[in-house]
C-alpha cells in the first residue's frame, strides 16, 4: 500500500474513524504534515480541527534520529540512549532551546487562525502522517493528557510495529491500519511526501474554521 499524498492518506484513515462521527470529538494534527492528514479526518467526522505543536530532539550525527521530543509543557529525553551514543548534555540543552523556540513560533502563528479548542472531557483524535520512532507522538500524548480529555485516540496511516505497540501504552486507542514488517521511514509509503509549509497548515485551519467552527475555546 502506498498513499498518493497526505490528503489521500487522511481520507483513507478517516474512513476507519467514521464511528466517532456522532460523538463529541476534537481532531488535533501534529504540525506540519499531520495537519493535512487531520484535516481530512476532521472533515469526515464533522469535527473541529486544531493543532498540537510537537518536535523531536535530534541527534548531532543525524538530526532525523530522535533522542527525545517536546510538546507544550513536556520534555522527554532518552537519557540511556544519549549515554550509549555519547551525546553531550550541552547538545541536548541546545536542542531543547531550539525546539522550544520553534514550538512557541508555531503556536503563535497557528493561533492567529485557530485560537484553540477546549478538549476537556472530550474524545480527542490526535493525528500524524506516520509513526516512526514514536518519540514525538509520545510527547504529544503526554502533553494532551494534561488537558484532561476523556479519551485520546492516536491515528496515523502507517507506522512501525514496535512504535505502534509502545504508543498503545500511552494513548487509549491507537489506529494505524498499515504496520509493515519491513518499515524503514514514513516517506517510503507515500508517492508525494514533500515538506508541508506553514501556509498549508494555516490553509487547513482556515478551511476547517469556515466549515466546522468550534464553539468552545481555551
Amino acid at each position: 500500500m502506498v498513499f498518493r499524498n497526505r490528503s489521500d492518506a487522511g481520507r483513507r484513515l478517516a474512513a476507519l474513524l467514521a464511528d466517532y462521527r456522532a460523538r463529541a470529538v476534537v481532531v488535533l494534527g501534529l504540525p506540519r504534515g499531520g495537519v493535512v492528514v487531520a484535516y481530512e479526518v476532521a472533515e469526515l467526522l464533522d469535527a473541529p480541527l486544531d493543532v498540537l505543536p510537537a518536535r523531536k530532539l535530534g541527534a548531532p550525527m543525524n538530526p532525523e534520529f530522535a533522542i527525545g521530543a517536546m510538546a507544550p509543557g513536556v520534555i522527554q529525553v532518552e537519557e540511556e540512549l544519549c549515554a550509549r551514543l555519547g551525546i553531550s548534555r550541552d547538545h541536548v540543552a541546545r536542542e531543547i532551546g531550539l525546539r522550544q523556540f520553534e514550538l512557541e513560533r508555531m503556536g503563535a502563528l497557528y493561533r492567529t487562525v485557530q485560537p484553540g479548542v477546549d478538549v476537556t472531557d472530550k474524545t480527542v483524535i490526535l493525528v500524524d502522517d506516520g509513526l516512526a520512532t514514536g518519540a514525538t507522538a509520545a510527547a504529544a500524548v503526554e502533553s494532551l493528557r494534561r488537558r484532561r480529555p476523556a479519551r485520546i485516540v492516536f491515528a496515523a496511516p502507517v507506522g512501525s510495529q514496535p512504535s505502534v505497540a509502545a504508543l498503545g501504552t500511552r494513548a487509549d486507542v491507537v489506529v494505524c491500519p498499515w504496520t509493515p514488517e519491513d518499515f524503514v521511514a514514513v516517506g517510503d509509503y507515500y508517492e508525494d511526501f514533500g515538506p508541508t509549509s506553514d501556509e498549508e497548515v494555516l490553509g487547513c485551519l482556515r478551511r476547517a474554521q469556515a466549515e466546522h467552527p468550534a464553539d468552545a475555546r481555551l
